[in-house]
């Protein structure tokens, strides 16, 4: 895969992966080998150091044996030859302990070999230090004195000497575990720095590399973009790769092409408005003279219209005023019609509620003649009662006696309201009489009001219509001059849509396409002095109020 093809995220992620894992390595080498001087070491401090220090204790007892021997032989009081007998008792068990544990702690071959030759030189110095302790017991001095030399002296050299050896090897030991953890160390360091050494040169070559990948196109990008803002959409744009930079490139390619096809279309209108503005001017002249000629035909005709408005209004005048005197006399009679009629409804109700009266009265003579005949019954109870109903029986004549006055009272009411009601019924027959003549009255007045609404509308919609018509034609007059004004502002933006297309020009003119350069003269109207190639993106086009910006909207 080729590094183009990666985008920035995918390089970076690249680049710092590699770094990372030489950073790794790195970790693990100086990881690797540490644990291997730390094994060196430990063995130095674990098993070589305390063999040497073992070797050297017991070394040292058999130094204090030899001391506390010399000693002996210059003792004289019981107290000073036992302590020096309890120093060598315990350089003795001290040295045995510590060749054990020596023993114990060796498992190499040289080792144990040398271990051996020391316990080898123990065994024949011991009998012979045995004796020496014995004669000293047993206050033979001189006799000790005389197995030192010749006797002891050997084997302790040789006790020593074995020991030496064996301290030797041990030191040799320290020191060769000293070498191979030095010798690691000093190869850990070595490859550490070869290993950094390579990680930084790798990181600086796919830095560098990543780098280059990003700033190289961002440069580019930068160049077509200052080229596009001075005016050249000749530019070449070469987008390689599927990363982000690549992007954006295709992205500037796309925008030149849109500004191009933009440019373009921007030279056509303005070419296109030009020849329109030719046009407009041209037929705005004609259209200016045909307007007064039409003015002042409709000048004459709204002076005839006058006049005709005038008779007209005139004769509807009279109409309305002759309307005006029919209707006050339909009034009149209407509120006459109207007056019988209320007065024939009262004596309707005058006679109804007579009526009602006279059942009034009935229902009042019936209630006297239930009343008596209740009255008699409750006398003939209070005579039957004797003494008892006495006083009821008085309550009871008391009763009958209103009872007949009632209904005689009422007998004479009926006999007035019957009466009344042939009164009545002979008024409301000249009132009927008196209402059917006065709706023939209020018919025929009605009749001519209509004869004169007719008239009068007749001549509102003939002074309606001639008004109408002279609205019509002082409206087609206003029409008229404001068609004139409008004819003399459609010139004036005639002009202006010139100068306009002449500045659109001049604006589109710094930008040049497919390496032409666009020319710089003025325009005339119709002139098409651009020629432009190549498949552009139509963008529609729109005029600010100022008519100085043009706006591109894809």
């Amino acid at each position: 895969m080729k590094l183009k093809n990666l985008n920035i995220g995918q390089r970076l992620s690249a680049g710092f992966g590699i770094v990372i894992f030489l950073m790794l390595a790195l970790t693990a080498i100086g990881v690797l080998r540490l644990n291997q001087i730390n094994g060196s070491i430990a063995m130095i401090a674990k098993d070589y150091y305390p063999r040497t220090v073992m070797a050297n204790s017991v070394k040292g007892a058999l130094d204090e044996t030899a001391r506390s021997m010399r000693n002996l032989l210059f003792m004289s009081t019981v107290d000073e030859i036992k302590g020096e007998l309890d120093t060598i008792d315990r350089a003795g068990k001290t040295i045995d302990n510590t060749l054990k544990q020596f023993a114990a702690n060796t498992s190499s071959e040289d080792g144990l070999r040398m271990l051996k030759a020391v316990n080898a030189a123990r065994a024949q110095y011991t009998p012979v230090l045995n004796n020496f302790i014995a004669a000293v017991k047993d206050g033979q001095v001189e006799q000790a004195r005389d197995l030192i030399l010749p006797e002891i002296a050997p084997y302790q050299s040789a006790y020593f000497k074995a020991l030496d050896n064996l301290i030797a090897y041990q030191g040799s030991r320290m020191e060769e575990g000293g070498r191979d953890a030095e010798q690691v160390a000093t190869s850990a360091s070595m490859l550490m720095i070869a290993m950094a050494s390579i990680a930084t040169l790798l990181a600086a070559l796919v830095g560098y590399s990543v780098m280059r990948g990003i700033t190289r196109p961002l440069n580019a990008a930068i160049n077509i973009a200052e080229r596009v803002a001075g005016g050249d959409l000749a530019v070449q744009v070469e987008a390689t790769g599927s990363d982000e930079t690549a992007k954006l490139l295709a992205a500037l390619q796309h925008m030149r092409d849109g500004l191009v096809g933009a440019v373009t279309q921007v030279r056509e209108g303005s070419d296109a408005i030009s020849v329109a503005a030719r046009e407009i001017a041209e037929g705005n002249a004609n259209l200016s003279a045909r307007t007064e000629l039409q003015a002042s035909t409709l000048e004459e005709t709204a002076s005839s219209m006058l006049e005709l408005t005038n008779a007209v209004n005139q004769n509807a005048e009279n109409a309305r005023e002759a309307n005006h005197l029919v209707l006050n006399a339909s009034q009149v009679a209407t509120q006459g019609g109207d007056v019988v009629t209320q007065v024939v409804s009262t004596m309707k109700e005058i006679k109804e509620s007579s009526r009602q009266i006279v059942d009034i009265i009935g229902v009042i003579d019936g209630i006297a003649f239930q009343t008596n005949i209740l009255a008699l019954n409750a006398a003939v109870e209070a005579a039957r009662a004797g003494e008892q109903g006495r006083g009821f029986a008085v309550v009871a004549a008391e009763v009958r006696a209103l009872a007949q006055r009632s209904a005689a009272a009422a007998k004479e009411i009926a006999g007035l309201i019957q009466s009344s009601v042939k009164k009545v019924d002979a008024g409301g027959a000249l009132v009927d009489q008196a209402g059917q003549t006065m709706q023939e009255i209020v018919s025929s007045v009605k009749h001519v009001a209509d004869i004169m609404i007719e008239i009068s509308a007749a001549s509102d919609e003939q002074s309606e219509g001639i008004r109408q018509i002279n609205q019509a034609v002082e409206q087609i007059d206003d029409m008229t001059q404001q068609n004139s004004a409008l004819v003399e502002q459609a010139a004036a933006a005639a002009q202006q849509m010139h100068d306009r297309s002449l500045a659109l020009g001049r604006a589109v003119s710094i930008f040049k396409t497919q390496g032409a350069q666009a020319s710089q003269t003025t325009h005339e109207p119709g002139a098409a002095d651009w020629e432009l190639s190549g498949e552009h993106a139509e963008a529609p086009l729109a005029w600010t109020p100022e008519g100085r910006k043009l706006l591109v909207e894809k």
